[in-house]
């Protein structure tokens, strides 16, 4: 019976994730900023077969809050064997732009809390001697674009962090996996117009649950954004700089 502390309860992604997690008999605890759908969702992981749903409000930009959450899931759970942040922010480059806020709030949230909350999961489980880390990047961290290169950054970031983390942990038998998707379609995205390289989130939580069993350490989602991602990464500079898409 897998324990998990999923960051991101209420996002679409990490709902699909929880669902699958449920069907599997498993003990989950879920953070989110919006108690009440968080408390919605943990009703229905319940008869979807999960054994126990804790669930607490977090807020990602609160750093009193982020110390010692995975310590409080532990307790509520009485153990842990998974950490998942699912939890993100896509912001308009042009409201960055204009607005140093939104930049920070933009690293704050996918990037640096995501770090203090994997940081502190991981000396757990290097302690424990087993676990697995997850954490939702992206495809847009592979190479900085116009259109959305503060969210970019962050994911880059994020990568980064995981690659250290993975290392560290390796010796330890913990799993360190980091999740590329392209485009999903979710609330966050509703305004994007759609294409045939869109996915569902439900398509995407199967992925993601498939690699953790699978013990993978990086995975694209849809597959096909790792050959996409591939060439983007490889266009020399001098062209890429030209391009706008």
């Amino acid at each position: 019976m897998m324990r998990t502390l999923l960051i991101g309860g209420t996002s679409a992604i990490g709902e699909q994730v929880a669902r699958c997690l449920a069907v599997a008999k498993g003990t989950l605890c879920l953070t989110a900023r919006d108690i009440r759908c968080l408390d919605a969702i943990a009703a229905d992981l319940k008869v979807r077969g999960a054994v126990q749903v804790e669930i607490e409000r977090l807020d990602m930009t609160d750093a009193a809050a982020l110390e010692g959450l995975v310590s409080r899931a532990v307790e509520s759970l009485g153990g842990l064997d998974t950490v998942i942040v699912a939890a993100g922010l896509l912001p308009d480059q042009n409201e960055v732009n204009r607005d140093s806020q939104r930049l920070r709030e933009t690293m704050e949230i996918n990037a640096t809390s995501a770090m203090v909350i994997l940081n502190e999961a991981a000396a757990l489980f290097e302690q424990q001697g087993h676990g697995r880390i997850v954490a939702i990047g992206s495809v847009a961290g592979d190479r900085g674009r116009a259109t959305n290169y503060a969210y970019g950054a962050a994911k880059g970031a994020l990568e980064v962090f995981m690659s250290g983390l993975r290392q560290r942990l390796h010796k330890s038998g913990v799993q360190v996996l980091l999740v590329k998707p392209g485009f999903v379609d979710t609330p966050m995205t509703a305004d994007f117009k759609k294409g045939p390289l869109w996915a569902s989130p439900e398509r995407v939580a199967r992925d993601i649950v498939r690699a953790m069993e699978k013990g993978r350490s990086v995975i694209y989602t849809p597959w096909y954004w790792r050959w996409i991602m591939l060439i983007i990464r490889h266009i020399p500079e001098r062209i890429f700089v030209r391009l706008r898409f």
